[in-house]
């Protein structure tokens, strides 16, 4: 079974990991045998209020989770939480054994903060475009797409962009048909899967 860890932490948005944590969780259902292991990962302990005050506790910690086969780092005010050198750290060291990397939205800063994404091609949210070219000219940043693949790494625009973003690593993980179905169920419309 694969695990799929979604990074979480204050502030972060919502729909940003409750989007492709559903996509998952959904296609377990529509499997005979379910795929997908899925988790919010956390800075620590504590109860995470993302956007709006919304209260989540996640499965496991940086400190204490499993071994991951894809990892999503999602979007939010990430202001403060890109300065907290433990969380870079880990990200960085699970960029050199997790096989397959994504980020949502404003997540991307997370990536790029770490280094990885030197030279690489990615998009973020429309309104963070300029910031994200600011911060980082190593990286060629693009709009007009809901997500942006370059081999095992996948970023995806704002918000719901996620949820395109996680239908795509079905595709690529299991079958177009099966991201077809998870679209089908979830009424999405309007997308590439629908």
């Amino acid at each position: 079974m694969m695990k799929v860890g979604i990074f979480i932490y204050p502030e972060a948005e919502v729909l940003d990991f409750s989007g492709p944590y559903e996509v998952f969780t959904t296609a377990n259902r529509l499997l005979e045998a379910p795929k997908f292991d899925t988790c919010l990962i956390a800075p620590n302990t504590d109860v995470v209020r993302a956007r709006g005050n919304f209260k989540v506790v996640a499965d496991f910690t940086i400190d204490d989770h499993p071994e991951l086969d894809l990892l999503i780092v999602v979007g939010g005010y990430h202001d403060e939480i890109i300065q907290d050198r433990r969380v870079i750290d880990w990200l960085k060291k699970q960029s050199q054994s997790v096989p397959l990397l994504s980020s949502v939205c404003t997540g991307v800063f997370m990536w790029a903060e770490t280094g990885i994404l030197s030279g690489k091609t990615v998009t973020t949210h429309h309104q963070d475009v300029d910031d994200l070219r600011q911060k980082y000219p190593r990286l060629s940043v693009i709009t007009g797409q809901r997500w942006v693949e370059q081999g095992d790494f996948i970023s995806s625009a704002g918000i719901s962009a996620g949820i395109d973003m996680s239908l795509r690593w079905l595709e690529r993980l299991v079958s177009t048909e099966l991201a077809n179905a998870v679209a089908r169920q979830m009424e999405v419309v309007g997308l590439s899967y629908a």
